[in-house]
């Protein structure tokens, strides 16, 4: 798959897909190489795929893992709280000797 058709479809993978038509929420490589199959009758792996939608400006986006079990309103109790500034004692000269 060359740049230059993909370029033309930009439009369809910016606009997200159809979940009635497409079958997804949120376009993954996977389910965008089953539509350039669907589309074109060209099979393209994932990685082909990625390397495609790379050049083209995209980038692979995901969520941060959360715990399953993680209770957003006890989560203050276990912040960690900055350390008062450190202050440098003023040093003393020694004694001049005579």
């Amino acid at each position: 798959m060359s740049t230059k058709p993909a370029a033309g479809h930009v439009d369809k993978i910016e606009a997200g897909p159809t979940a009635a038509v497409d079958g997804v929420v949120r376009w993954r490589l996977v389910d965008l190489a089953q539509w350039v199959f669907e589309e074109f009758r060209i099979s393209i792996s994932v990685q082909t795929l990625s390397r495609e939608m790379r050049a083209l400006g995209y980038r692979k986006l995901s969520a941060r893992p959360r715990h399953h079990a993680q209770n957003e309103f006890e989560l203050d109790a276990f912040k960690k709280t900055s350390p008062p500034r450190w202050q440098r004692s003023s040093r003393t000269k020694p004694p001049a000797s005579p």
